[in-house]
């Protein structure tokens, strides 16, 4: 079959321009910027990339066109598309038609940690030999790409909650009819397409609504929103994690026990028992909850507690999640994906077991759609608070008074107009021993690097 993508160079687009490729099709595909690092995992995979959106670059005698979820009415591929009755689908469709049909799909949903949490999962399955396929929003360091076919029957997805295409505005995730599904957490995000968190809890429930009887939904008990959905009605197992165990709860829950100070290690309770031990690499306790999600998720899949422990003691993290992009000086220097208070906080909190005794500078770009529209900004300087300097990036367009939020925060937050500005502030501020967490959703004009460079 020959498919040609639209919108190509997106996380989940990529994907499925990869998986296609792994699958034997032929591909090519198109963005409106072309740009590594997808443009040369893409190309690597033999697959044929545009710039643009030109109608003469879709091939004539193409059997399928995938559209992405960016693309619109008005855009001259799409029209092409729809006037010359081509066949096309959107992303999940697709995947849902070519790839997951008849295999055991795990599923990882919430508004915070898929990447990770659904990374975890898919290592726990490769360290236990059953080479799964994957899907995720990011690059796990483990496997240096964010999708592959593997083989049947496993296939982990990063399930997201954001609409499908423009002519499908159902949730993505309703299309991947899970065996095993994580619910990890529920706030209102995406006010571009959600009216309110009630929208997005009708969306969770379809996506419940699909779980088999004998399937399992792994759930955070600490998540009243997720309870509310499973409330609406609930035809699967459940199985809930926990930050600490209480013995209020049910039988074959599972739970955090001892962590150490610098929360390298940690157990692993089910039931109130110690079943394992977890020493790694990573740091926060919303890292351990996405590791408890995971380790559940694992067990219902076949993998031993102990082996998922073990695989997670080799697990090199996500790219853009707490990445140290580079050490300069005894200053170092982090990217974060993290674009909403909850995961600033959580973010800021993770630090606090690196820290030692230096300063952390929080730099923010207020980036995605949500917070441009100004949804978070009531929360957001109460995000910050556990560091110790904020240097808020001011960008054009902003639908709100940056302003009169610095202004009511308890630690100094600074605004600034360029990232030239920012750096040169840290330059004369960052001493031996401090931690620059750049935070943003997008490549914030790659001011890591630049920053990293002016320290050198």
């Amino acid at each position: 079959m020959k498919i040609h993508i639209l919108g190509i160079c997106g996380t989940f687009m990529g994907g499925i321009a990869v998986l296609a490729k792994q699958a034997g099709h032929e591909v090519s595909g198109c963005d409106a910027n072309v740009y590594p690092p997808m443009s040369t995992q893409l190309e690597q995979q033999g697959i044929i990339l545009c710039e643009g959106f030109r109608a003469e670059d879709i091939p004539k005698d193409v059997d399928e066109v995938v559209i992405g979820n960016a693309m619109s009415r008005g855009n001259e591929a799409v029209e092409y598309v729809l006037n010359n009755n081509i066949r096309y689908s959107s992303g999940p469709e697709w995947l849902s038609e070519h790839v997951l049909d008849q295999r055991w799909v795990l599923a990882v949903a919430g508004t915070h940690g898929k990447t990770t949490t659904s990374s975890m999962l898919a290592w726990m399955l490769h360290y236990a030999d059953l080479n799964p396929g994957f899907l995720i929003g990011g690059v796990p360091a483990n496997f240096a790409l964010s999708a592959r076919i593997g083989e049947t029957p496993f296939f982990v997805v990063e399930a997201d909650e954001y609409d499908t295409a423009f002519f499908d505005k159902r949730s993505k995730f309703v299309h991947y009819h899970p065996r095993t599904a994580v619910l990890n957490n529920l706030e209102f995000d995406h006010a571009d397409i959600f009216e309110n968190l009630d929208a997005i809890k009708k969306q969770f429930h379809h996506f419940v609504r699909t779980i088999p009887g004998d399937g399992l939904i792994v759930k955070n008990a600490e998540d009243e929103n997720i309870d509310d959905v499973l409330e609406m009605g609930c035809w699967s197992q459940v199985a809930a994690f926990h930050k600490v165990h209480d013995l209020a709860h049910s039988d074959d829950d599972w739970s955090i026990g001892k962590v150490s100070e610098d929360g390298r290690e940690f157990e692993v309770l089910l039931d109130g028992k110690v079943v394992a031990n977890v020493n790694w690499s990573l740091h926060g306790s919303h890292n351990r909850m996405n590791a408890l999600a995971a380790i559940a998720a694992a067990q219902h899949a076949g993998v031993p507690v102990e082996v998922s422990c073990d695989a997670l003691g080799e697990f090199r993290g996500i790219k853009r999640r707490l990445e140290v992009r580079g050490v300069v000086n005894d200053i170092t220097v982090y990217d974060d994906f993290a674009h909403h208070p909850t995961a600033i906080e959580e973010t800021l909190t993770a630090m606090s077991e690196v820290r030692g005794t230096g300063k952390v500078f929080a730099v923010l770009e207020p980036r995605s759609n949500t917070m441009r529209m100004g949804v978070h900004k009531e929360r957001l300087s109460d995000s910050w608070q556990q560091a110790d300097e904020v240097c808020l990036y001011q960008p054009e367009g902003l639908d709100w008074n940056i302003t009169d939020v610095s202004s009511g925060s308890a630690v100094p937050a600074k605004i600034f107009s360029s990232t030239d500005e920012i750096i040169k502030h840290l330059l004369v501020t960052a001493r031996a021993g401090d931690h620059i967490l750049i935070m943003s959703n997008g490549g914030f004009e790659s001011i890591h690097q630049r920053l990293l460079d002016a320290l050198r």
